[in-house]
């Protein structure tokens, strides 16, 4: 398994904000019944998503540093 893919998600969340904030195209979603609240909890799940990727990044390299120092 990789975590490469949270960069990945990290840009399409920084793009998000982005034009969130802008609230560009938010009136067609708003019209069909969306509401603006529903844009800001998946805004929070992908924010938590790239988090959770990052500690298990974070978690692997420190598991790599401590195998290495084993070998040696």
């Amino acid at each position: 398994n990789s975590t490469s893919i949270q960069e990945m998600f990290r840009r399409v969340s920084e793009q998000f904000t982005a034009m969130f904030r802008r609230k560009a195209f938010l009136h067609w979603y708003t019209g069909e019944g969306m509401d603006e609240m529903e844009f800001t909890e998946a805004e929070s799940n992908m924010n938590d998503l790239v988090s959770e990727y990052q500690q298990y990044q974070d978690a692997t390299a420190e598991n790599d540093e401590y195998e290495d120092e084993e070998q040696e």
